[in-house]
């Protein structure tokens, strides 16, 4: 709890100020959004990395988006890509929000790592090392 100063209006026309108290929602909400984005990030680099090492699991990636999305056989295994990152990301959202929802965490640490895991997943997506990592994980 918290609590704020606010103006409150007296009868006579002026402005008395007042501390208020206010519920303050906890930081680990916050946390949890931050923190699943990343996961559903670094689950489409992953995954997009592992399409390209395997053909059979291109084939089962490209499977899953045709299950639910109109249109898959047009865009190829980006469907499966996606639900795949979807699925990632909702799901972790959901684990870590009932995880976090009452804690009260150091947001500007979890704002680094978030940053972080925004770059990992970028840089693992580009295609000069996604294809790289593909090639050697062939062998």
């Amino acid at each position: 709890m918290s609590t704020v100063i606010e103006p409150k209006a007296k009868r006579d026309g002026g402005v008395e100020l007042a501390w208020t108290p206010r519920s303050v929602v906890p930081s680990g909400i916050a946390v949890a959004a931050l923190i699943s984005v990343v996961i559903g990030m670094l689950t489409l680099a992953i995954v997009n990395t592992c399409t390209a090492a395997s053909p059979a699991f291109n084939t089962w990636v490209h499977s899953v988006g045709k299950l639910w999305m109109p249109g898959a056989e047009g865009i190829g295994p980006y469907s499966g890509k996606e639900t795949l990152s979807a699925i990632g990301w909702l799901g972790s959202w959901m684990i870590l929000h009932y995880t976090f929802r009452r804690r009260e965490l150091n947001l500007s640490r979890w704002v680094i790592v978030f940053l972080v895991g925004v770059g990992l997943a970028t840089t693992l997506i580009w295609p000069p090392v996604f294809e790289f990592l593909a090639h050697v994980a062939k062998g």
